[in-house]
């Protein structure tokens, strides 16, 4: 009939062929991947689209498709599954805008970016789409973290030093990194377990406190051992700190002492008799704005999770007792920090911090 459009002729190499049937036979080969090639050789015995069709037991449109495929493009043909579904609405170039929007600043009165908003400022991307990206991306607009930067033109060198104190001491001295916790106050609350309606029980304590003073801890950290010395005192000046370092320097005769600090102005008087008067002490100062390559400074927070975090006290004493009972349990455990800093660098922030 007239009216029937006619089969697209195939014809194959012997090459062709011998590729096809090991396809076809082929336990590894994927059943689409089979299929295809059943209905290539079918159509290349002169087999009309219709009883290859039953035969593989596929539709007639599914039968031509790749009959039409393989003509056009021979064996790379059977790997295309071709155009499925509508074009997709979003592409690359939407999350390009996505990205490109969240380097500007949020819209007046927002603290920050958030999906409505971000959906809203593009008018025709969907919020749903929004959130896919960020998620998809690990981006979480509602994080937010803190950074210090230091502005010390001599920060690789001071950094050098405190860090090659670290990783290689001078032979038979000790090194300390000391620093002072100020103001940690004795605040008494009602606490107790609080039992939930589904049974389970949680601890806590109430919001109401009352304040019964503060305390200043003073700190010294071994970097050989992780031992803490510590001494309390009411405030944090210079005679505290110069009385803190002379029961250091007392506990240890004779022996070179290497002392990491940060540039607080009691540390670091412009004429320093006391430091004349002990010449086995040498300051070693971390770079302005840089206090985080102290290690006290890790030792500190392992105090407050651990140990000060939700406490109750009645005075400044019983708060005293109870951080000394601390440190006498962590020195019988005590170990040094892993300290594995290979490089020590500046963060950069983008171009858009520098203004703020």
């Amino acid at each position: 009939m007239s009216g029937i459009p006619e089969a697209t002729p195939i014809g194959l190499t012997p090459e062709e062929r011998i590729e096809l049937e090991g396809l076809a036979r082929s336990t590894k080969t994927e059943h689409r991947l089979r299929q295809r090639a059943r209905i290539v050789l079918m159509a290349a015995d002169g087999q009309p689209t219709r009883a290859i069709a039953r035969t593989v037991h596929c539709t007639i449109g599914t039968a031509s498709k790749w009959r039409v495929r393989y003509a056009e493009q021979r064996r790379a043909g059977l790997d295309e599954t071709g155009a499925r579904g509508a074009t997709p609405k979003y592409t690359a170039a939407t999350d390009t805008r996505i990205l490109a929007l969240l380097d500007r600043s949020p819209p007046k009165g927002q603290a920050r970016w958030t999906g409505p908003l971000i959906a809203r400022a593009l008018g025709n991307v969907d919020v749903q789409h929004v959130w896919r990206f960020l998620r998809a991306h690990k981006i979480d607009l509602a994080g937010r973290k803190s950074w210090c930067e230091s502005n010390d033109p001599a920060f690789a060198a001071k950094a050098a030093d405190v860090v090659g104190l670290y990783l290689a001491p001078p032979e038979n001295a000790l090194v300390i990194c000391v620093d002072e916790k100020p103001s940690i106050q004795a605040l008494e609350r009602a606490q107790g377990y609080l039992k939930l309606p589904n049974g389970r029980a949680l601890t806590g304590h109430s919001h109401d406190y009352k304040r019964n003073g503060t305390s200043t801890l003073f700190a010294a950290f071994e970097v050989a051992t992780g031992q803490v010395i510590a001494a309390h005192k009411k405030r944090r000046r210079r005679g505290e700190f110069l009385a803190f370092m002379n029961r250091i320097v007392a506990a240890h005769p004779g022996r070179e002492i290497h002392v990491i600090l940060d540039n607080l102005n009691t540390h670091k008087p412009k004429r320093d008799r006391w430091l004349a008067r002990h010449k086995s002490v040498h300051f070693h100062y971390t770079p302005t704005r840089a206090s985080w390559l102290n290690q006290v400074e890790c030792w500190f927070s392992i105090l407050a999770g651990q140990s000060l975090h939700g406490v109750s006290f009645t005075s400044v004493q019983e708060l005293r007792r109870y951080i000394n009972a601390f440190i006498a349990a962590y020195n019988e455990t005590a170990r040094p920090f892993a300290w594995s800093k290979s490089e020590v660098h500046q963060k950069r922030l983008k171009p858009r911090f520098a203004d703020l």
